[in-house]
């Protein structure tokens, strides 16, 4: 037997090197032994043949874990291996054991044993989801609604009953795992000659092989069909949420039970309502007059139009609360509340008499009808002392 150099050595890098660092460390040392530069050096060949094996190992993340652990009988089970074949490990050869779950704490798995033994292609398996997108009005949302969908999901074949056997006929026992679903190989690792198991690849570890599919869904078991659905929306669910339709998915196999429907709600935007958490908000647009004098007002609320009072003097921009008359919770008692928002309208195209009449009346006004105004310019009177020092 060869004894083989270090990895690490023959990259001239330390044990803790990065990823980056054994990336540079190789192209540096395959750049320096590559056969082109010396077509007539069988040693500079066989130097880079060994840096070549060393940043296979080492670049691999899994590959290295194994190095590091065993050395070179981690990643080569031939390496040291004497009359018991255990490649350094005593002579114990393990011939008939299945160490499947001992690689699967050692590497997390795919040596064919754990969960490759545990699986049971005939046990009963739920159908998966379907994902739709679902559009409703805002009021809708607000409301609740009912809705018919059309989706295409997977049934069981009404003509084999799921079998994926053609009528009359019966699916015969796999030849290769003798109606077990699993068959036992042999590996040699750096514990020996492993015996593990995996699903017959024949068979697809059902232990069963259909010679005469069935000609409706090909062997299958399942077709696909457009169903209707009902979906029950309730009131108050908001855009961008999730509503569960159970057991209206893709059939399950093997007798088990159905997928769900998952339908994403996006809920249309209105022109005249805005939600925010279960409170609805609006904005109204009043006159100069109705601002100043008070007036009865229309407002539009998701039960219908109703009447409030605006008072004296309302300021552009203030805010009413509506209690209660808001957006269900969903899923609780109680209702949001409305906030109205006044928006004071500027009138245009005034004619020559009309604005007459607005100087008018601007004339006969004075600073105790501007409050803000007042304050304002005796903000701005003291602002201008202090700046000039007057």
């Amino acid at each position: 037997m060869v004894e083989k150099r270090d990895y690490y050595e023959v990259l001239g890098i330390s044990k803790g090197a990065s990823d980056d660092e054994i990336k540079k460390a190789y192209r540096k040392m395959a750049k320096q032994y590559h056969p082109d530069l010396h077509p007539d050096d069988p040693e500079a060949a066989e130097k880079f043949k060994e840096v070549n094996e060393a940043n296979d190992v080492l670049s691999d993340p899994q590959k290295r874990q194994r190095y590091d652990q065993f050395g070179h009988a981690g990643v080569d089970p031939s390496y040291g291996a004497g009359a018991g074949g255990m490649g350094g490990f005593g002579g114990f050869s393990g011939e008939g054991f299945d160490f499947g779950d001992i690689f699967d704490t050692f590497f997390g798995g795919g040596m064919g044993g754990g969960a490759a033994r545990s699986a049971n292609a005939n046990a009963p398996k739920r159908g998966a989801d379907i994902a739709i997108a679902l559009e409703i009005s805002f009021m809708e949302a607000c409301k609740g609604v009912t809705r018919q969908v059309e989706v295409n999901r997977s049934e069981v074949c009404d003509t084999c009953n799921g079998s994926g056997a053609k009528p009359g006929t019966t699916a015969s026992t796999c030849s290769e795992c003798h109606g077990t679903g699993q068959v036992r190989f042999q590996q040699r690792t750096i514990l020996g000659a492993i015996t593990s198991t995996r699903p017959c690849t024949k068979c697809g570890g059902k232990g069963k092989v259909i010679t005469e599919p069935c000609q409706t869904c090909r062997g299958g078991g399942h077709v696909q069909k457009k169903q209707k659905v009902e979906i029950r929306v309730p009131a108050g669910i908001d855009d961008g949420q999730i509503l569960r339709v159970p057991g209206q998915g893709h059939a399950g196999s093997n007798g088990g039970g159905r997928g769900d429907l998952n339908a994403r709600i996006i809920v249309k935007k209105d022109s005249l309502f805005e939600r925010k958490g279960f409170d609805v908000w609006t904005e109204i647009p009043i006159t100069y007059a109705q601002a100043v004098l008070g007036a009865e007002i229309v407002v539009p609320t998701i039960d219908g139009n109703v009447k409030y009072p605006v008072p004296e003097g309302t300021q552009p921009g203030t805010v009413f609360r509506l209690k209660g008359k808001g957006i269900q919770k969903l899923q609780r008692e109680g209702r949001g509340d409305q906030m109205v928002r006044v928006i004071l309208e500027v009138p245009k195209n005034l004619n020559k008499k009309q604005k007459e009449a607005l100087m008018e009346y601007s004339d006969m006004l004075t600073e105790k009808n501007y409050e803000k105004q007042s304050g304002f310019f005796d903000k701005l009177k003291k602002f201008g002392e202090d700046l000039f020092g007057n």
